[in-house]
């Protein structure tokens, strides 16, 4: 069952907006456009504003960058026919800038090998200028058109790729390089030489041919544009070729070595040891020949770190050299003079501070002292005041023994030989102690 190319193009009717189910809406958005824009305007923009992004998207899910008249007829297809107004579409998104012809897209950019080393933008252009001069406004079927924002991702998605790949410490890449690089981003090489185009276009690719291969230098990070290839580009990539293909030659030496070894074992189990030795003969020719081979590619790795090295040494200097021009342009109107004047007047300046504050200090000490010897002064003056005694004054005791009948009764002279009452306030302890001296004195 052959393939149309609606399948082909990837379209299916899920990926189209409701209104595909309408078969009256459909019916309008399918019909031809009015003449002119005036005489229906609501017509005019209602179809554009349906069709216009339909067609980016379309272009955007198949992951291209290029449609033709023929294939948006093939891929908006419904059920037997296609839109008429398609034509016209295309010619409003070249007047607002939205698409733009293979041919016009290269032409403002130096495109160098690209838009004849692959096969583009070659005789296509030509049914286009002639329908132009006969004055027809019809737009060719296989005229290719770049629509001018997809384009634009796909530059600035292989751009951040290299600069995220190994390979952006390289000068220069290979086309094949670049292309094996860019393949989740570019689905063919039209699409990888157009978004090329474009990082061109935007100075962050520069091309060129060297003996009949292409080669591709990006800018680097942190540089806005890319600088033009150099011999030395040229050189360092020869070297990186060279040591590329050494590091294949020697692993495939390696590998032959390996393998005149087994045959050599196996050999020598079948007792056949004269063709054995001649196989480790073998292996000890391809070993040399492998060392010798390895040690120019160690010499040409010394030459690539040397040369690495060389342009770190390069950015030093340049750092250098700001760095002086910087510090020139600060010191502008610094002498020796001014410094050791303005010195001096710091440290007359901190010799004046020190003064101001001891003095301050020294007042505030004065001040201090004053106020302590009020304090002393006023704490003498309360202790030198009377304070009332407090203390029980007992009577002496008595110096004959204190006479008592054999009654229980107390006479005067009893109670006249007992002590005085105290003035003052005595207390309870004070009773207790004095009634136990009593007791002692009575026996």
């Amino acid at each position: 069952m052959p393939v149309s190319l609606q399948q082909k193009l990837g379209t299916s009717s899920s990926e189209f907006p409701p209104d595909w189910e309408d078969d009256e809406r459909m019916a309008f958005l399918f019909s031809a456009f009015k003449e002119n824009r005036e005489v229906d305007p609501l017509d005019w923009d209602g179809k554009m504003k349906f069709w216009t992004p339909l067609i980016v998207e379309g272009c955007r899910r198949r992951g291209t960058v290029c449609v033709s008249l023929h294939e948006l007829n093939e891929s908006f297809r419904r059920k037997g026919a296609f839109p008429l107004g398609l034509g016209t579409i295309v010619q409003s998104m070249i007047r607002s800038g939205k698409v733009q012809k293979e041919s016009d897209f290269a032409a403002n950019v130096d495109s160098g090998w690209l838009s004849w080393g692959v096969g583009l933008l070659l005789v296509r252009p030509l049914k286009w200028t002639l329908s132009a001069l006969l004055g027809s406004g019809r737009v060719p079927l296989e005229e290719s058109f770049v629509v001018i924002d997809l384009v634009k991702e796909k530059a600035a998605a292989l751009l951040a790729a290299y600069q995220c790949s190994p390979l952006a410490g390289h000068s220069l890449l290979s086309f094949p390089e670049l292309r094996s690089l860019s393949s989740h981003i570019c689905p063919d090489e039209t699409t990888l030489c157009l978004a090329l185009l474009q990082l061109q276009r935007e100075k962050h690719v520069t091309v060129s041919l060297h003996e009949g291969e292409k080669l591709v230098k990006f800018s680097q990070a942190g540089h806005g544009r890319v600088s033009p290839v150099s011999e030395m580009d040229l050189g360092i990539y020869q070297l990186q070729r060279s040591e590329k293909l050494l590091e294949e030659r020697v692993e495939a030496l390696g590998q032959e070595a390996e393998k005149c070894k087994e045959q050599a074992k196996v050999l020598l189990k079948e007792g056949n040891k004269s063709q054995a030795l001649r196989c480790l003969k073998g292996r000890k020719r391809v070993e040399r020949k492998a060392d010798r081979l390895y040690a120019q590619l160690e010499t040409v790795k010394g030459i690539l770190e040397r040369i690495a090295s060389s342009q770190t040494d390069r950015l030093v200097m340049q750092a250098y050299q700001a760095g002086v021009a910087a510090l020139r342009i600060s010191l502008k109107g610094v002498t020796v003079e001014r410094a050791e004047n303005l010195v001096d007047q710091i440290q007359e300046l901190c010799e004046t501070q020190d003064e101001v504050s001891q003095t301050l200090a020294g007042g505030a000490l004065d001040a201090n002292e004053a106020e302590s010897e009020e304090l002393e002064e006023e704490l003498k003056s309360l202790l030198e005041e009377k304070a009332p005694d407090t203390s029980l004054t007992l009577p002496e005791i008595p110096s004959h023994p204190i006479s008592t009948k054999e009654t229980s009764v107390l006479d005067d002279a009893f109670f006249h030989s007992l002590p005085s009452v105290p003035d003052t306030n005595i207390t309870d302890e004070d009773l207790e102690r004095e009634l136990g001296r009593l007791r002692l004195n009575a026996t």
